[in-house]
């Protein structure tokens, strides 16, 4: 391969007739140098490089990981190869996704091109792990399920795994693979939607992970992935939490006991010197200590919602006799309010001395409902979560003051919550509530869970 005018063409002695690896080597260098390839280099190759064999032999996937590590230079010579139909003839299972659209709207691109995203955003980071190669390949074909029906990880494994032996990959190095592909949303929904301080959700965690060398590449891989999706679906309180995990399981993993009782921070135990309850607002995030108590997730996201503010992700802890929430919010338009009259009307609500669920309705009378058909909300008890609370998961359309209402919800079943993960993707909420009853115990009566369930979804209405 040369360079002439600024492209990347066959050289006068170059046989592409009796060199099937010739294409993958020339896509390389091209993505190396950072320049496109020719388009009649391109067809040049696509119609005359024969068919590799199978299993690939090792320069192919040489080739193939040089390619994918040039990172951002590897996209448009991607498409290259992609629109000239040399993908699909390298991996035949990729016309299931060429220009396959998403289901979720958090995401920018096509599941084709958010695959070499993935792997264009993963090449940054390939010296986090011991095993870079594997990282780029899972990176590629992380989502490949979704050519298939079900569950996009449980399909993508088997054609990972199916893939993987196509290019030669060792079996060891197949197994590693395909258990990344299946366990690639791991670590950001549990991250996200269970309480780290729980040990069975560690302990779970470690459990499907199996080995330290996967938690690395699963590691990356969800950072990757959140990057190459949009800024909807990563941001700093996400990476923050799976971060958290991933210190959480390494720990499992090498043996370690576990992590003890959260505490406190300096910036937390100074707000908690305030007494009845403090309030740190800082841009986005607004930091609420206040002494633990039922109902304190709820009121505080009433009063949040009273101050136009819009809840993009919670999480909520308790140290000792204190309870942390953390909110990520914007304002549903102008500027954010005042911090202290925030914390003086937070005050007021713990002190049972202002009606804020009536100034949520008044507000709400005020707003015009929107007509647009939006999905049912949905309300799922979920099982062998948790060991000392029931799991509820809500998903609903977000709108103001939503979390007040499945709080208050909860508090005329008589529950009490113990932890939170909120997150808002898109119109999209995806609420994760830890709840026991009022002796403190998870929920095995039929009726009651039942009850629970029928509360919150009367509340979304």
């Amino acid at each position: 391969m040369v360079e002439h005018g600024g492209e990347v063409v066959l050289a006068r002695g170059a046989e592409p007739r009796t060199d099937p690896v010739l294409v993958l080597r020339a896509a390389a260098a091209a993505a190396g140098a950072g320049l496109p390839m020719a388009p009649a280099t391109v067809s040049t190759l696509a119609a005359q490089c024969p068919p590799l064999p199978v299993p690939w032999p090792k320069e192919a996937r040489d080739a193939l990981v040089s390619l994918l590590g040039a990172g951002r230079a590897a996209v448009p010579v991607w498409e290259e190869l992609d629109q000239a139909g040399v993908l699909v003839r390298l991996i035949p299972d990729w016309e299931r996704v060429r220009h396959r659209p998403q289901r979720n709207p958090v995401h920018r691109y096509t599941v084709d091109r958010h695959l070499i995203e993935t792997a264009a955003a993963a090449a940054a980071y390939t010296r986090e792990v011991s095993r870079p190669d594997l990282l780029l390949i899972s990176a590629l074909l992380h989502d490949v399920g979704k050519g298939w029906p079900g569950d996009h990880s449980v399909t993508g494994e088997v054609v990972a795994r199916d893939i993987g032996f196509r290019m030669g990959l060792p079996r060891a190095d197949v197994d590693v693979l395909t258990r990344v592909v299946r366990h690639h949303l791991l670590l950001p929904e549990t991250a996200t939607r269970r309480d780290l301080d729980d040990p069975l959700t560690v302990s779970r965690v470690a459990e499907a992970v199996g080995s330290r060398e996967v938690l690395e590449l699963l590691a990356v891989l969800a950072v990757a992935d959140g990057e190459a999706t949009g800024p909807a679906a990563w941001n700093s309180w996400k990476a923050s939490l799976v971060a958290d995990l991933v210190r959480r399981v390494r720990s499992v993993l090498s043996g370690a006991p576990p992590a003890p009782a959260p505490v406190l921070s300096p910036e937390q135990a100074a707000l908690a010197r305030h007494g009845g309850g403090a309030v740190r607002v800082h841009g986005g995030a607004v930091t609420v200590v206040a002494p633990d108590r039922p109902g304190l997730l709820w009121h505080a996201a009433g009063v949040l919602a009273a101050h136009r503010l819009v809840v993009r992700s919670a999480a909520s802890a308790s140290a000792g006799s204190t309870a942390v929430i953390e909110f990520a919010v914007v304002p549903e338009y102008g500027s954010p309010p005042d911090p202290a009259a925030l914390e003086a009307d937070l005050r007021l609500v713990l002190a049972g001395r202002l009606d804020i669920e009536r100034r949520l309705a008044r507000r709400a009378g005020a707003m015009r409902r929107s007509r647009v058909p939006v999905a049912p909300p949905r309300v799922t008890l979920v099982d062998d979560a948790s060991s000392t609370a029931t799991v509820v998961e809500v998903r609903a359309h977000d709108r103001p003051g939503l979390l007040w209402r499945i709080g208050r919800a909860f508090g005329e079943c008589g529950l009490d919550v113990r932890a939170a993960r909120v997150e808002t993707l898109g119109a999209e909420a995806v609420d994760v509530f830890y709840v026991v009853d009022r002796a403190g115990r998870p929920l095995v009566d039929v009726e009651q869970r039942g009850d629970v369930r029928r509360h919150v979804l009367a509340a979304l209405r």
